[in-house]
Order: structure tokens, then C-alpha cells, then sequence
């Protein structure tokens, strides 16, 4: 088993700016791929960020240049650092990890952490 707990959440200005982290824990040797997804009240889930273990990334469109996500293989640590916050950023931010390479659809992923929110007011 996986565990992941994420931080870093919070609110902020639009315009702002936030750094997620997400610690993993358990059979991390087991994982080759990581994501963040959001949810925002009555929209469904998501997917914002995708890395894998060699550190190819893929973003949705609505973030790219904004968003960024990276990885401390030492720490077993994710990061999304969230830049230039808009309004439509807010939301409960979900880390989740994944056995295969080149996950980026929910059904991907095997471990999803409890989330973090995040609030970007105008």
C-alpha cells in the first residue's frame, strides 16, 4: 500500500500564489507515475498535472504556463507550484499515484490522498 497525504493548500489573491506538496508513503518503490486533480463544487474531477518517474510531464490546458509540477525522488515528495491563481483555480486539489507509465486518466491511478483546498478570490 501507498500512502499519500497532501499540504500546502490555502487562500490567496488572484494573482497569487500556492505550493502544494504531497508525502508518500508505504510501497513508494511500486509507483511510476503521479498527478494532481481537482474538484470544484458541482464540477467534476479534473486532471491538472501529470509526472513520471523519469520526469516527463503533461499538464491540462487551462494551467499550462501557471502550474507546474515536480517531484524530490528523495523526499518521495510531489509539488505543484501554482502561480498567477485565477478564481477558477479553486478547488479541492487530490494527489494520486500510479503503477504504469504515462497515467494521466482517473482509472489510471491506484492511490489517491484526502486532498487540499485551495481558494482564489478575486
Amino acid at each position: 500500500q501507498v500512502q499519500l497525504v497532501e499540504s500546502g493548500g490555502g487562500s490567496v489573491q488572484a494573482g497569487g500564489s500556492l505550493r502544494l506538496s504531497c508525502a508518500a508513503s508505504g510501497y513508494t518503490y511500486s509507483i511510476n507515475c503521479m498527478g494532481w486533480f481537482r474538484q470544484a463544487p458541482g464540477k467534476e474531477r479534473e486532471g491538472v498535472a501529470f509526472i513520471d518517474a523519469n520526469g516527463a510531464t503533461r499538464y491540462a490546458d487551462s494551467v499550462k504556463g501557471r502550474l507546474t509540477i515536480s517531484q524530490d525522488n528523495a523526499k518521495n515528495t510531489l509539488y505543484l507550484q501554482m502561480n498567477s491563481l485565477k478564481p477558477e483555480d479553486t478547488a479541492m486539489y487530490y494527489c494520486a499515484a500510479a503503477r504504469i507509465f504515462g497515467c494521466w486518466h482517473p482509472r489510471h491511478f491506484n492511490y489517491w490522498g484526502q486532498g487540499t483546498q485551495v481558494t482564489a478570490s478575486s
